[in-house]
């Protein structure tokens, strides 16, 4: 594809995640903007798009211009709509870099997809929860984080995953759980969940799979999520206030996606002093092991 062809293709993506986001379908688009619904899935296929009907959209959406179009960054309020932008980057992948607490969801086992639905619905305090609004957005966000890890699962970019210790041992003294939870019988279930996750982790660490590097960090960490997605010598950051582990929080934040240089660079200097700093193969499988029997 020319680039022209693929800055084409790139908006008929951000236009599907960004409509998402929003929960409407193709169809309440047309009807909202009176544009065709033919030309609206032409647009979410990467066929060019005429301006006027880009600036309905825009509107209908309530994202600017340049966010749509891609040009500088683009931001996402909603998790449905960034981790849709995610899934999308990481499907031309060849290499990811991955700062997510506390581990990267693409290293998860099928057991956390299993439980995720209701630890989404326990991170929404009782007073501002919708059921049928929350169980519809839980479900969208786990329907295209399972899309992503199944996508990750044929393809197999090259990742490197920094994980953090005390978020580790954080996720082995909580649970997996959503909120604090007084049945004790429900923490004793995902403080399993939680062992079993991190045990994945150790074997990942002491048995490397082809392509996957695993650091774990026992430094200060930034105060948000970021991952660096590359393919061939390009790359962009997306920085993220969106987390799944222990206390998950898809509902409150603005995320970013950027291909500017500076941004670009200055994270990937970050990850390698990260990296380097980091505990490798046995000796962080160890120290995982100690955290597992600490919590055993």
């Amino acid at each position: 594809m020319t680039s022209q062809e693929n800055a084409i293709a790139a908006l008929g993506g951000r236009l599907r995640a960004y409509r998402l986001g929003k929960g409407l379908t193709p169809d309440e688009i047309a009807r909202r903007t009176g544009i065709s619904r033919a030309a609206i899935y032409r647009y979410e296929a990467g066929q060019p798009m005429r301006v006027d009907s880009l600036g309905k959209i825009a509107e209908l959406l309530g994202v600017s211009l340049t966010s749509l179009l891609g040009v500088g960054s683009e931001y996402f309020s909603s998790a449905v709509s960034f981790f849709e932008r995610m899934r999308q980057l990481e499907a031309e992948a060849d290499h990811i870099t991955v700062l997510f607490g506390p581990v990267s969801y693409l290293l998860t086992t099928d057991a956390f997809d299993a439980v995720l639905p209701d630890v989404l619905r326990e991170s929404v305090p009782s007073e501002v929860a919708d059921p049928e609004r929350d169980t519809a957005h839980g479900t969208r966000v786990t329907e295209i984080l399972r899309s992503r890890k199944e996508t990750y699962r044929q393809r197999r970019p090259n990742i490197v995953s920094l994980v953090s210790a005390g978020e580790l041992e954080q996720f082995l003294r909580e649970g997996f759980v959503g909120a604090h939870l007084p049945d004790e019988t429900t923490r004793a279930e995902r403080r399993a969940v939680a062992r079993s996750e991190v045990e994945n982790i150790a074997t990942l660490l002491a048995d490397p799979p082809m392509g996957v590097q695993i650091g774990v960090i026992i430094d200060a960490l930034p105060g948000s999520s970021f991952q660096v997605i590359g393919q061939g010598p390009s790359a962009q950051v997306l920085v993220s206030p969106f987390r799944l582990g222990t206390f998950a929080n898809t509902r409150i934040g603005v995320a970013t996606v950027t291909a500017a240089q500076e941004s670009v660079d200055l994270h990937q200097s970050v990850a390698r002093d990260l990296w380097r700093r980091s505990l490798k193969g046995q000796p962080a499988a160890d120290l995982l092991g100690e955290l597992l029997a600490k919590y055993s």
